[in-house]
């Protein structure tokens, strides 16, 4: 092949054999994958590898109505495409070298009160009340209201990442000594604790599928097959609108997790292992959130201020 003349998806490509060869995540590469379709269709014609230029992907990023996150991963995973080429010779030099990048938006971490989890929790087996045929005040029954109170349990009580939970297979989970074992980000493998209660949801819900077997999803669809990133999003977006509960997604049940861990008496150590974070940086700002709360409930509680002793 003349490599002087290799085209984008060609490039994209010899990547993808690179970047699998390296074993790098299933949900790294689909990352990637969808900013590489969104880029060429930007292009709209298959271009020379080597004659995009930064300023092509500075004008690809300024169209993209995203978040700044977004846009910041659509960055690194053209820089990855690109930091591939320069070893391979394709091209001489890494153009996101001289690509402005953002920086993303502060998110503000909020965790479910304990009236939210309930609500969604009651949500989990019949929709609101509606109407029909002169008749008022129906409602009816959802069905994988056991895999999906499951579902909760498990990311309130572990902290544990989306991918996390649909990677896992059924031979991950200990039910016996309350354990389940996950794949973390860089391939790193840890072991989770989770409750008794948590344990008891999950065998309610394994004891609907009697022929699965050790290396079958331990959560699946109504199809058989593992429950994905999108389903799981979907599912917890619509649980959110029937239960009245705002900004139900994965990582709010890892920040709830964590912040009632340390209000709880759980010690930061210990939850830097639980969460799979290689640096305690996430780890103090759950920290600080924690101590806050503690400040404002003495502030409420304190007998000396209640009785102005």
């Amino acid at each position: 092949m003349d490599t002087a003349n290799i085209s984008f998806t060609q490039a994209v490509d010899g990547y993808f054999l690179a970047a699998q060869a390296r074993h790098l995540s299933s949900h790294t590469l689909d990352d990637y994958a969808n900013t590489y379709r969104k880029f060429f269709k930007f292009m709209q014609i298959d271009l020379p590898f080597r004659s995009i230029s930064a300023q092509k992907v500075e004008s690809f990023m300024r169209v993209q109505e995203v978040s700044k996150k977004t846009i910041l991963n659509y960055a690194i995973g053209l820089s990855a495409l690109w930091t591939w080429a320069v070893k391979e010779d394709l091209v001489k030099a890494n153009i996101m070298s001289k690509v402005d990048k953002p920086k993303p938006e502060k998110m503000a971490i909020v965790p479910f009160t304990r009236d939210e989890l309930k609500a969604l929790l009651n949500g989990l087996t019949s929709c609101k009340q509606y109407s029909a045929f002169g008749r008022k005040d129906l409602s009816r029954s959802l069905p994988g209201s056991l895999r999906n109170r499951a579902i909760i349990l498990v990311l309130l009580d572990t902290g544990i990442r989306a991918s996390e939970l649909t990677d896992a297979v059924i031979r991950d989970l200990d039910l016996k000594n309350s354990r389940l074992r996950v794949m973390g980000k860089g391939d790193k493998e840890r072991v989770v604790p989770f409750s008794a209660r948590t344990g008891q949801a999950l065998w309610k819900y394994l004891a609907t599928r009697p022929d699965d077997g050790p290396a079958d999803y331990l959560f699946s669809t109504k199809t058989a097959t593992g429950l994905d990133r999108r389903n799981l999003l979907r599912m917890l977006g619509r649980l959110g609108d029937r239960a009245g509960v705002p900004d139900v997604h994965p990582h709010r049940f890892r920040h709830t997790f964590a912040i009632n861990y340390l209000r709880n008496g759980g010690d930061a150590f210990t939850l830097q292992a639980i969460l799979g974070h290689s640096t305690m940086k996430m780890v103090r700002v759950y920290l600080r959130l924690a101590q806050a709360d503690l400040d404002e409930a003495h502030h409420r509680a304190s007998p000396v201020d209640r009785w102005g002793l």
